[in-house]
């Protein structure tokens, strides 16, 4: 994983600091050399989103990811930051395992919710592109027409799911390893698929936050207008491509040329 500066809108995660405590980081990533050596700490940084703050408008507002990007998920990283302060032991850890190792297989742990939100918001903002929409193609729609029947109905039920989801969560499209087949899903609170072994495709956030300043309280326009125009497929065809290396889906093979 790269390093970044201190800029707390740095594009990585990673910030590198010094400490002069003589103790060794977790053993998991222990150093060789004497232990007089400073101690390397890591501390997570805020991504920035894969575009302009203002480049999903009219759908997605400035103001919005002003308010969602620079506030909410800004305090997310602070919140995890002031956690892992407290202690080294998911020092080197990268997101993915920080968040399944403080879910702590259904006992979360402290540091659990900043940390599955983190990554909640960084896989959503590249869950999005300007001018994204309508639908997807070659191999990613043939998987959904195999595993849903037909592209309007996997759309009927991503919108059902987070019309229907009581409170504040998240929804997915996500391949399920073990059934080798697409799904959709809806996870409240910071909860992602990553703790279950699940492989998020695209995500959609339906905390009050993510569409109160644009939408009110009208929620099934805010999911409307992520399918019809915010969705990034050409993100969801890479995700396939990758989740292709762990999960043999057979047809169609993902992507097609």
């Amino acid at each position: 994983m790269e390093c970044c500066s201190c800029n707390p809108f740095a594009s990585s995660h990673l910030l590198l600091t010094e400490s002069k405590s003589p103790k060794l980081p977790h053993s998991r990533r222990r150093f060789q050399g004497s232990q007089r050596a400073s101690k390397v700490v890591a501390y997570y940084g805020l991504k920035t989103p894969p575009y302009k703050l203002d480049a999903l408008e009219p759908y997605m507002s400035k103001r919005t990811l002003e308010m969602h990007w620079g506030e909410h998920h800004r305090g997310y990283v602070e919140g995890l930051n002031k956690h892992l302060e407290k202690s080294d032991v998911f020092y080197g850890y990268t997101m993915d395992e920080l968040v399944k190792a403080t879910y702590n297989n259904g006992n979360p742990l402290p540091e659990f919710n900043n940390a599955a939100q983190v990554w909640n918001h960084d896989f959503f903002w590249e869950s999005m592109q300007p001018g994204g929409g309508d639908m997807p193609e070659l191999g990613v729609l043939k998987q959904i027409e195999k595993d849903f029947g037909s592209f309007t109905n996997f759309r009927e039920k991503f919108i059902e799911a987070a019309l229907t989801l009581f409170g504040s969560g998240w929804v997915w499209l996500v391949l399920k390893r073990e059934e080798r087949r697409l799904e959709v899903v809806k996870t409240s609170n910071a909860i992602n698929p990553l703790v279950w072994d699940d492989i998020p495709i695209v995500s959609l956030d339906m905390w009050e936050h993510a569409y109160y300043l644009d939408y009110k309280n009208d929620k099934a326009k805010y999911v409307n207008v992520f399918m019809n125009h915010l969705v990034s497929w050409n993100v969801a065809m890479s995700r396939m491509a990758r989740a292709e290396a762990f999960v043999n889906l057979g047809e169609p093979n993902i992507p097609v040329a």
